[in-house]
């Protein structure tokens, strides 16, 4: 189903009768147009698809992957049957491929169709500098729009046109009484009927709004069906390996499929480098952070060796391989800065959780399409037994601290390599490494420094030099990650607001509607 069709199954969702325009207050503008029951511009008949509280519409399709699940496209409406399994619902199709079937679906696939989620306009929680990637695609046509959340103003929404390769946004505002506007002389009770009065006219915008911009992939599911959210110890035989990703410090990673169904990364551990309960029990917890800049754990194997531990699939490896790869070609500073936020804010999570990373660089950091970056192997380091080598490079980059215990020496905390002691400022401070490694495009940390020289001139408060090409406010942010002190370093959630007010603009960077 192409997005027009999308958008016409969108539009023949019945709505509620609009309410009575509230009495103006008296900070109101008097002088106001006031725009109710606005044609819908693609002008389709409404389908008699009977509504109710339990009714979703599915903003993504979803092939089964199982025999309990429920095939459906962008558009089909669905009744929720069962919900209380959490990420997986038993649903009927009420339209579309599958129509009258039931089967589990992805609750995070379908959004109540009376609800601004269910608006294919509407995307939530995407900020300014993805909004723009987004409309900037080569897959929207001018007029192409979105509305989001404002980042500057909590509460607050934005607009954001594509207009003639440029893409400009408009604070959308809500009078005392609730009507909503763009442009000071006229409001609507709604969005969806904003949205259809702006796609008849330009009245003021630079450009009459078109087709909603196209949305980016689905989502990751949670789990990698029904039959596994809770039960995630998978038969191997369910698990076709396929191509060689590389190696990582703990094993080989090979693109797979599970199930013949479904795209996983799986990474092969290598025999007795772990305790097999250690594992479990850590794998257990793992499996509960859920946030959408972590890598998914999706199943493991562990019955019979190599230990398999199955995740979502990233499309361009890691973020180290990617950087060297890249070296500028195509990656610019705004581009760093948002990997780097995108780093933060994975971290941010796992420091709300109380859970230490130990291993964060850029080597286990994974990168998809338009370059989102997601922290992965959290955790791992803490059950590989102490005598094995945490390094697929070779000794150059293990120093051992004490016999049996090795660590990477360049991205780890002085207080980790001396005393073993790791919390989430020792991520702190190899957070900082690892921007480091963003702005370099993948350059050895300490470049002509021996691990042991490291060690020895770090007591001494000896701190790389601002590389070339980065900008002073990152390099200082790397330098409070290098604080001595633990408690003296900032936290992820501190580090995260830094670097997205990197992109964070005042009111004078909006388009405003009354000037055209």
């Amino acid at each position: 189903m192409d997005l027009r069709d999308r958008i016409v199954a969108c539009c023949q969702i019945t709505f509620p009768c609009l309410k009575k325009k509230p009495t103006p207050t008296s900070n109101e503008k008097r002088d106001i147009i006031v725009i109710q029951n606005v044609p819908d511009p693609f002008n389709v008949p409404q389908a008699t698809v009977p509504m109710s509280d339990n009714t979703y519409i599915a903003l993504y399709g979803y092939t089964a992957r199982t025999a309990e699940d429920l095939s459906f496209n962008a558009g089909d409406t669905l009744q929720a049957l069962d919900k209380s399994c959490g990420d997986w619902w038993l649903a009927r199709a009420l339209t579309g491929v599958s129509q009258n079937k039931q089967g589990y679906i992805p609750a995070n696939y379908v959004a109540p169709v009376e609800s601004l989620d269910a608006e294919l306009w509407y995307f939530a929680g995407v900020k300014r500098v993805d909004a723009e990637k987004l409309l900037l695609s080569g897959e929207n046509q001018n007029g192409a729009f979105l509305i989001r959340d404002c980042e500057s103003q909590v509460g607050e929404l934005s607009l954001s046109v594509l207009d003639q390769g440029r893409v400009k946004h408009y604070k959308v505002k809500r009078l005392d009484n609730g009507l909503y506007f763009v442009s000071s002389n006229r409001a609507f009770p709604t969005l969806k009927e904003l949205v259809q009065y702006y796609s008849n006219n330009d009245d003021g915008l630079c450009v009459r709004l078109g087709l909603p911009c196209r949305k980016s992939e689905a989502p990751q599911t949670h789990g990698l069906s029904y039959n596994t959210a809770d039960h995630w110890e998978i038969p191997r035989s369910s698990i076709q390996l396929m191509r060689k990703l590389g190696a990582g410090q703990f094993g080989e990673v090979y693109e797979g499929r599970w199930n013949n169904t479904t795209p996983v990364a799986v990474k092969t551990l290598k025999p007795g480098s772990m305790d097999s309960l250690d594992f479990l029990r850590e794998a257990q917890i793992m499996k509960k952070l859920r946030h959408p800049k972590l890598i998914q754990l999706y199943a493991v194997c562990t019955m019979g060796e190599p230990v398999y531990i199955i995740t979502e699939l990233m499309s361009n490896g890691s973020l180290h391989e990617y950087l060297q790869k890249d070296r500028g070609a195509h990656l610019r500073i705004n581009d760093q800065i948002e990997m780097s936020a995108q780093v933060a804010s994975g971290m941010a999570y796992l420091e709300q959780q109380n859970y230490i990373h130990r291993d964060l660089a850029a080597r286990n950091v994974l990168v998809g399409d338009n370059n989102v970056v997601k922290v992965a192997d959290f955790g791992l380091a803490r059950v590989f037994l102490k005598d094995n080598d945490p390094s697929s490079d070779g000794d150059e980059n293990v120093y051992e601290a004490r016999e049996g215990t090795k660590f990477p020496v360049k991205w780890t905390a002085p207080e980790a390599i001396h005393d073993n002691k790791f919390s989430i400022k020792s991520d702190v401070w190899s957070f900082g490494i690892l921007v480091y490694e963003i702005m370099t495009f993948g350059q050895m940390p300490y470049p002509t420094l021996t691990n042991y020289q490291v060690v020895q001139k770090l007591r001494t408060g000896y701190r790389m030099a601002c590389p070339p090409g980065c900008p002073k406010v990152l390099y200082d942010i790397m330098m409070e990650c290098w604080k001595d002190a633990p408690s003296d370093r900032p936290t992820f959630e501190t580090l995260q607001w830094k670097l997205e007010d990197y992109f964070d603009l005042d009111d004078s960077s909006y388009d405003d509607a009354s000037r055209y």
